[in-house]
């Protein structure tokens, strides 16, 4: 199949230049878009047969209808103000990369759904520098996704993004009652690592939902010293609302109060949660639709800026719970009934979904084992295909309200630590965790064995060395993530082109003895280092009366109901994970690389999990060492005689994971010079 089958679609603008579309009765749409700069990437650079790029900055605006089905599920939309046409507006910041021939564009949009704002694309499969604005040459990286001619579009979906140049907003209207505005109960929690006196009543920096009125009866801030111990009330008198960057002042309005202060200061080694009632909720939902109508525009518009048409949306984290999320509220099929999207890389999203359509909804908010407590995200079902909860007699699947025509094809892939610290293992178990589920026809589940949640340096940090240990134990797992999925984002764009089929699902089950209660896990009992005895549980968790039907939450914190059973990965005599895509720092193992990391250090929670963060034990150097640290795992020495060996092994490894379609061979070179990196380090620092 022809790759630059987008044909000779031609649009031109200036500076700045506003399409103005025509409206459509009845259907949710882009009504403009505003293209406020284009430039040259990289001055014209050509990049293979998609030759030179143009990046196109601007706003999108989304007119919704309240009455068309497609936006049936959006919460509060029926109580946001329309315009004279009866339409719900919002506008997107947006940036787009696309080549400049329109002859040469491969007819594909990559739609990153943004994490928190950011652009994560170019530095997870171009190995670019991290930007909000990529410009030089290690914005670009290698361009990889420009190469094969992609259309790259970002857009904000994210009404509570923090005001900073750079991050993509979604801006949206609030819901009121007529004559009147919406109240209710909003939840906030820290867990205070190091003293301070101040915290934000934003998650991580993120606009927050103020107080009606700071001296509303029913707020409440308490402290506890465990995620499960008992909570606290902190007398009223002791703490204040702040606004920002000023002291408390009686003429300020509740919505202008984004933080607290507490008499003394907030300690470290203590979790604290404040609910308190506030009003004017924005309708966080219309971020799914969004997303859902600019892929829509792209695909059917004949007067598209950047048309196209194919669509595969990216998620990392956050968003790659979004687009769960997405699915789960049946939002691929649009207000037209088309098909959105395509297919769609899921990364990272374990087990979860997210406070994406809810009243008082914070995107930003997740749910850890040891930070931000209890949220809306690990939320049954879990699976794609439909099963009953015997607990709460719900019958429920991730795909049981998306039309089945209008499915995408999807790869889902997890790393070890969603797993330990996202729930993982349920999207493919059954809820009662004794049988495996196996993906359907149109689904690809990718085990990343042994690795953490994101990317990490080589060499390893001292500073981040477990203290007081003789084998060295480092907080920071080193298995780079972009060998895999470089491979697998070719292997799911010829999916969705109908070129060719990806590789099976590997994942651990049940079934084989791969999958296993972290109870089970052999791991090896190597000196000084504890293995975690807790892992990240999704509990059945009630929210009030009118959450599963509104979208609403009364209960604020929720209550608790029993936990859905998580499990883990096995693991070899190294501590490696046996199952799923074993990268070639596994295939040719310099140390164990696990997938978790114990919050040793910590004032409170040294036995819980580090968020995000795994653990990296390299080997012994020689069979002397081996002996002097007790290390029942073999030394270097013992592995390989010598670096030519070792790097032959790596080579090897590239060779087959090449031909099993986890790696590009052009990254073959890549991961050599990396292993050889790493042995010089090992053998330089003598273990």
């Amino acid at each position: 199949m022809d790759k630059r089958k987008a044909g000779s679609w031609c649009v031109t603008f200036f500076l700045v230049s506003v399409l103005q579309l025509p409206g459509s009765p009845g259907r949710a749409e882009v009504i403009r878009v505003v293209v406020e700069r284009t430039e040259d990437v990289l001055d014209g650079r050509e990049w293979g047969e998609a030759g030179a790029y143009e990046k196109l900055v601007g706003q999108i605006h989304f007119a919704f209808d309240p009455t068309n089905p497609a936006n049936a599920s959006i919460v509060d939309l029926r109580f946001a103000t329309t315009n004279g046409n009866g339409m719900v507006v919002a506008w997107a910041d947006f940036m787009v990369l696309q080549p400049k021939d329109p002859g040469s564009r491969r007819g594909v949009a990559w739609v990153e759904v943004s994490n928190r704002g950011g652009k994560a694309s170019l530095r997870y499969f171009n190995r670019a520098s991290r930007s909000t604005d990529p410009v030089t040459e290690e914005d670009f990286g290698d361009g990889l996704l420009l190469e094969e001619g992609f259309t790259i579009i970002w857009l904000g979906w994210q009404w509570d993004v923090p005001e900073s140049d750079g991050l993509l907003k979604l801006h949206v209207p609030v819901a009121r009652l007529p004559g009147e505005p919406i109240e209710g109960l909003v939840r906030a929690d820290w867990t205070v690592d190091d003293p301070t006196e101040i915290l934000h009543l934003g998650h991580r920096g993120h606009r927050a939902y103020g107080p009606i009125s700071p001296d509303h009866p029913e707020n409440q801030l308490t402290v506890r010293s465990g995620r499960m111990a008992p909570r606290e009330v902190i007398p009223r008198e002791r703490w204040w609302f702040l606004p920002e960057g000023g002291a408390p002042s009686g003429e300020l309005d509740g919505a202008q109060l984004t933080r607290i202060a507490l008499e003394g200061g907030f300690r470290a080694g203590s979790i604290y949660e404040l609910v308190y009632r506030s009003q004017d909720p924005r309708v966080v939902g219309l971020g799914l639709a969004a997303i859902r109508d600019v892929i829509s525009y792209a695909k059917y518009e004949l007067d598209s800026v950047f048309p196209v048409t194919l669509g595969i949306a990216f998620g990392v984290s956050q968003t790659g719970r979004f687009l769960r999320h997405f699915l789960y509220q049946g939002f691929n099929t649009d207000e037209g009934g088309r098909k959105a999207f395509d297919g769609m890389l899921i990364h990272t999203a374990g087990a979860g979904r997210g406070s994406f359509n809810h009243r008082f909804g914070q995107p930003s908010r997740d749910a850890h084992r040891y930070s931000a407590f209890f949220y809306p995200t690990d939320l049954f079902p879990f699976t794609s295909s439909v099963q009953r909860d015997p607990v709460s007699d719900r019958e429920d699947g991730l795909f049981a309200h998306q039309d089945p025509e209008d499915l995408p094809l999807v790869f889902y892939t997890n790393t070890g630590y969603e797993y330990w610290g996202r729930a993982g293992s349920l999207i493919h178990t059954s809820v009662s965790g004794t049988q495996d589920v196996p993906p359907l026809a149109n689904e690809r589940i990718y085990h990343l064995s042994s690795a953490q949640h994101s990317g990490w340096g080589f060499p390893p940090n001292e500073e981040a060395r477990l203290p007081g240990n003789d084998i060295p134990v480092y907080r920071g797992n080193p298995v780079d993530l972009s060998f895999p999925l470089r491979a697998l984002a070719i292997r799911l764009t010829q999916w969705v082109e109908g070129e060719r089929e990806p590789p099976s699902s590997r994942y651990p089950r049940i079934a084989d003895g791969t999958l296993v209660p972290p109870e089970g896990l052999a791991f090896p009992e190597i000196p000084g280092v504890a293995i975690p005895k807790t892992i990240h549980e999704a509990y059945r968790v009630d929210y009030g009366p009118q959450w599963w039907s509104e979208g609403i939450v009364h209960l604020q914190p929720p209550e608790l109901r029993p936990p859905f059973p998580s499990q883990v990965s096995q693991v070899d005599g190294f501590g490696n994970e046996m199952a799923g895509v074993r990268g070639w720092e596994l295939r040719a193992p310099i140390g164990t690389y696990a997938p978790w990391n114990l919050r040793w250090g910590a004032e409170g929670g040294a036995e819980e999990l580090t968020d995000f963060r795994g653990t990296f034990i390299p080997l012994s150097v020689s069979e002397g060492q081996r002996q002097d640290w007790d290390d029942p795992r073999p030394s270097l020495e013992a592995l390989y005689p010598d670096k030519d060996t070792y790097l032959e092994r790596v080579r090897a490894a590239t060779r087959d994971l090449a031909g099993e379609g986890f790696l590009l061979g052009s990254d073959a070179a890549t991961a050599v010079l990396m292993a050889e990196e790493r042995w010089e380090w090992l053998m330089g620092r003598g273990g």
